[in-house]
């Protein structure tokens, strides 16, 4: 199986070449039957980049230790799911399943505009095949096959890298891959609208769910990954504005700045070249980011790079694309006028621009702050790293404002807000965020910007609420339906809007959740078997640990095959307010084969906080097993979980097809006021 997918892979080259030549020549001559051959060719491509990937797995769970990307990433001892993880554990594997996906979204996207938008599909077919070509020329001549050969069969390999031996690194890179490549199917369809001089807003329409399913896969890989760092780096944090951090959420600003400013485009025409450069930077960003991780220029504990080749081939493909882009977009200059312009400030428009103003302002901060160690090391010979007080520092004001805009800009009106208009939307939820802001000063609670994130968050949640409550109610009374079918018929109604509340709310609990890291306490003691120690949280509970024992273990291993790890697990007793409540076995543990050591933390979760336990250091000297403990009381951190599951299904409600739900004909009843969108079908 592996040769097989060795030379499946050396076959999608020229097929893929064949297929982007025959897709241009296809649209540029209007010869359908070559569109169509160019499009088959996605399918044939998508079952040999299939082939490639099983053939990396069955080397990987057959122990095939002769290849030199399962020596380094693989051993007999791990586990069968880590084995198949494998694929994208390092920077080989992971180039084949990133061309992989690229490839099954390319299909799902010339299959479903198989009998339709046949105006758009020569150009769409041609850029996808082109990127798949180009991935595969890198893997093939940029030494970083997955298949390339050792001069001998070690026994054994090197084994997986401890920190990423979790089970959430087995979902995390996918579901970012995941909202990488769903990406290019709207830049491809945005570079067809270009060739083609079709610049509507049609083929933002087609795009809309493959923007949205990017987003949502984006969104839950960042999640999944802050879960990983909380759980495994054992620092107590979920974000360090690691550059490969930095370089996963930059797509993210940007795609969700385009999720916004569509709507200004479909709604009053405008923002048309600003929408068509933010479609361009956000696929540029992905690939930036697939650079960042794998050409070794920075340093990251996610970075897999192996050597610098790789780095300078995607920078001049990034840069040939940016230039073909941008030339493309000055082209066409004519045809993207807008054509309304902005009547007031007071605006939904004007709300809208304003976001994306400042989610642009947030990636440039983020991006300045990941290449600045570049630029100085470049420029003055030494590298100057940035830290998160800079990133803090710039973007939590910014953060705020934008979660002040989530709730004003989806109720305040187009055009022009008029007084009645303010006063209707606004007056409730201001009263919500000021008694919110209130109360928790009465309460003691002093740090500024966790009083500002509290208030706003008050604020925004009222609004969604309210629009939630209003929608409802008028969809009853015109509909004749009880509560529960009226939301439920309000929702299939306009899945689109809201799916949007409903992920507002969510980043309104995820804001809450980083709030209560301005609350965290933090006690280090070193204790013997039989000793406690105690921490309060900002709640008022007071946890009493008592470290029970320390056990010392090395897994069984075959024989003849060299020892690849010890354990020390400490045994210890939380109690919450004197009363007993869980068990923790935090670790300590040392790859000799590796070099390395890592970290399993204690946690101890609630509705509010979290309780979390690090062995700090291990004295093995004294003969008293006395261990170094570091014990956090974590306020909100579970909000933050919680948080992103209700962002998560908001998407999924978006992504949703609508229904249609009539409206009862037996309702005779006249509506007061201005409806909800949604409420009527």
């Amino acid at each position: 199986m592996t040769i097989l997918g060795e030379i499946a892979l050396w076959i999608a080259l020229p097929v893929a070449l064949w297929g982007t030549v025959l897709s241009f020549i296809g649209g540029r001559s209007g010869r359908s039957e070559l569109v169509l051959s160019g499009e088959r060719t996605v399918y044939v491509l998508t079952l040999l980049l299939l082939l490639a990937s099983l053939g990396i797995i069955a080397a990987f769970v057959g122990n095939r230790y002769e290849y030199s990307y399962v020596a380094n990433y693989s051993n007999r001892e791990l586990d069968t799911y880590f084995k198949v993880a494998g694929l994208w554990a390092g920077q080989r594997g992971s180039l084949v399943f990133w061309t992989l996906l690229l490839s099954v979204f390319s299909t799902i996207a010339v299959f479903i505009n198989r009998a339709r938008n046949r105006e758009f599909m020569p150009y769409v077919s041609g850029t996808l095949l082109g990127i798949l070509a180009f991935l595969i020329v890198v893997l093939l001549f940029a030494d970083v096959s997955p298949f390339e050969r050792m001069g001998f069969t070690p026994e054994n390999g090197r084994g997986l890298n401890p920190q990423l031996q979790n089970p959430w690194m087995t979902i995390h890179p996918p579901t970012l891959y995941l909202g990488f490549t769903a990406f290019a199917v709207p830049f491809a369809f945005a570079i067809s609208a270009l060739l083609s001089g079709r610049l509507d807003s049609r083929w933002i329409a087609i795009t809309r769910r493959w923007i949205l399913l990017s987003w949502f896969f984006l969104t839950i890989g960042i999640i999944f990954g802050m879960r990983w760092a909380y759980e495994e780096l054992g620092w107590g944090g979920y974000w360090f504005w690691d550059p490969v951090e930095n370089a996963s959420l930059l797509p993210w600003l940007t795609a969700t700045a385009f999720l916004h400013s569509i709507q200004i485009q479909e709604n009053r025409g405008m923002l048309k070249v600003w929408n068509m450069a933010l479609v361009v930077i956000t696929f540029l960003l992905t690939l930036f980011a697939t650079f960042l991780t794998r050409s070794g220029l920075i340093e990251s504990v996610h970075s897999f790079a192996e050597n610098l080749t790789i780095a300078y081939i995607f920078l001049g493909f990034m840069g040939a694309l940016a230039a073909f882009s941008f030339l493309l977009i000055v082209h066409r200059l004519p045809l993207l006028r807008s054509e309304n312009q902005i009547q007031s400030f007071l605006s939904r428009e004007s709300a809208f621009l304003f976001n994306n103003l400042l989610l642009i302002g947030v990636t440039f901060a983020v991006a300045w702050g990941t290449l600045f160690p570049l630029i100085t090391e470049g420029f003055f010979g030494e590298t100057i790293n940035v830290g998160p007080p800079f990133y803090n520092r710039v973007n939590i004001p910014i953060g705020l404002i934008l979660l002040a805009l989530m709730g004003i800009g989806p109720v305040i009106a187009w055009r022009r807000a008029s007084p009645r208009n303010l006063r209707r939307n606004f007056v409730v939820p201001l009263l919500a965020g000021a008694v919110t802001l209130a109360l928790l000063l009465l309460a003691g609670v002093r740090h500024t910007m966790a009083l500002t994130t509290f208030a706003i968050s008050a604020f925004v949640m009222a609004i969604v609420v309210r629009e939630f409550w209003k929608g409802t109610k008028a969809r009853a009374r015109i509909a004749g339906e009880g509560p529960f079918n009226a939301l439920r018929s309000l929702v299939r109604r306009n899945r689109r809007r809201w799916g949007g509340y409903v992920v507002h709310a969510g980043v309104v609990v995820v804001f809450t959740g980083l709030a209560g890291a301005a609350f965290d306490e933090i006690v280090e003691q070193e204790l013997a078997p039989g000793e406690a120690m105690t921490i309060r949280s900002a709640f008022g509970n007071e946890y009493r640990l008592v470290y029970e024992s320390l056990s010392h273990s090395r897994p069984r291993v075959a024989e003849n095959v060299a020892e690849n790890d010890w354990r020390w697990t400490a045994l210890m007793t939380v109690y919450r307010n004197g009363e007993r409540v869980d068990i923790v076995r935090p670790e300590r543990r040392i790859y000799p084969i590796m070099e390395q050591q890592s970290t399993e933390v204690g946690i101890v979760t609630t509705a509010f906080e979290d309780l979390y336990v690090i062995p700090k250091e291990v004295d093995l000297n004294s003969g008293e097993d006395r261990v170094l403990f570091e014990a956090k009381a974590l306020p909100l951190v579970p909000w933050i979980w919680c948080g992103g599951l209700v962002v998560a299904i908001g998407a999924i409600v978006g992504l949703w097809p609508a229904g249609t739900v009539p409206v009862r004909a037996t309702v005779r009843r006249k509506a007061r006021g201005p409806l909800p969108a949604g409420a009527v079908g």
